[in-house]
């Protein structure tokens, strides 16, 4: 009996010792989350005939409303985000540098040089033949050119005062599986990879790869299921990202990025494999509404992004998608899903789709987030 007596003790202290260390770990983490604060950003689009006074004013409304931080899209003109940055940091915005990366409509400078371009499995360049939409005008991320292209207004971004970070958008490949709500829209079915929207098979990597592999991926009985082939893109990007990376930290900026859902679903959809990357932070677009998902996905994409950085450096920032919630309640219920999933913040696409509701529902959840 003093031996059963001693072990159900030991066990008692055990299992006290046990829960309290749990509770203190778990206050820990609420202090941390606490003392960093919960971020609510959002993306919007920069004109540079818009005056002065109606960018304060947009600025005003979005700090009013519960925003911390602005991802501007200025088409990759540093004097532009200049002009603004002072603007939206004096209303007490924090400002990203958001820019279109692998995907650059209307490139004054890539323009000129055709081979650039990524190539399609059908032999097709987006330079002329462009997939889905014409503004989908892939840079190859293999071509030496092409990618020091990208890097030099990356830099020339990172080099602007008072950005928190360079924010990538469209690093990656074309869609070769669109979200399943837009195939309508498209007329399209895809069951399976289609050469149409397969990318890149030009001779800049078609020759980088047989240098690694021995092999030429226009010769494979099936590119679908011809991992060396697929991991040579995902590198590709990644290499891209993680100059970047050095770039930005170059100049004391961040270097965060717009990507898809999670890491598996993107490396499926899209060639992006954002787990892997030197990156600060990530931004995935959990437009649930895309994929045909109720709001409670939100959630589930969140965790998931969140185990697959589990041990890495790397933050997460939950997208929300304005006109896919079908009222303040669900915008409300999306944050907070974001928050309890593992998410640092939420960003909400776009500043014009947020209604003075919309702002109100923010203003008042952030305030019960504290």
């Amino acid at each position: 009996m003093k031996y059963i007596t001693l072990l159900l003790l030991g066990y008692f202290f055990i299992s006290f010792n046990a829960t309290d260390y749990q509770n203190n770990t778990a206050e820990k983490v609420k202090n941390t989350t606490a003392k960093r604060g919960f971020k609510f950003g959002v993306w919007t689009s920069a004109d540079a005939k818009k005056s002065d006074a109606d960018y304060t004013k947009e600025f005003k409304k979005y700090k009013e409303g519960g925003i911390d931080e602005v991802l501007i899209n200025t088409g990759a003109d540093p004097k532009l985000l200049k002009r603004i940055v002072p603007l939206a940091t004096k209303e007490g915005l924090k400002v990203h540098a958001w820019i279109m990366a692998m995907n650059r409509p209307g490139d004054s400078v890539a323009l000129q040089h055709p081979d650039w371009y990524q190539v399609s499995k059908e032999g097709k360049s987006c330079f002329d033949n462009r997939p889905y939409v014409d503004y989908y005008q892939w840079l190859c991320p293999t071509r030496k050119e092409s990618r020091e292209h990208v890097l030099h207004l990356v830099e020339e971004l990172a080099k602007v005062e008072g950005i928190e970070s360079v924010h990538m958008d469209y690093i990656r490949f074309p869609d070769i599986f669109l979200p399943i709500s837009l195939l309508p829209k498209y007329n399209l079915v895809q069951d399976a990879e289609l050469p149409q929207f397969d990318f890149c098979y030009c001779d800049e990597c078609i020759k980088a790869f047989e240098k690694i592999h021995h092999k030429n991926p226009k010769e494979s009985h099936n590119t679908s299921i011809d991992m060396e082939w697929k991991n040579f893109r995902l590198n590709a990007i990644k290499a891209v990202v993680d100059d970047a990376y050095k770039i930005a930290h170059k100049h004391n900026k961040q270097l965060t990025a717009a990507v898809f859902p999670y890491p598996e679903m993107a490396d499926h959809m899209v060639r992006q494999r954002w787990d892997k990357w030197n990156i600060d932070e990530v931004y995935p677009m959990i437009y649930h509404s895309f994929y045909d998902e109720e709001i409670d996905w939100v959630g589930y994409a969140t965790k998931q992004g969140a185990a697959d950085l589990e041990h890495k450096k790397t933050k997460i920032n939950t997208g929300i998608y304005i006109p896919g919630l079908k009222n303040d309640e669900e915008l409300k219920e999306a944050i907070l899903l974001a928050k309890e999933n593992g998410a640092v913040g939420v960003s909400f696409f776009d500043g014009n789709a947020l209604s003075d509701s919309n702002l109100k529902t923010i203003k008042e959840t952030k305030a019960s987030l504290k």
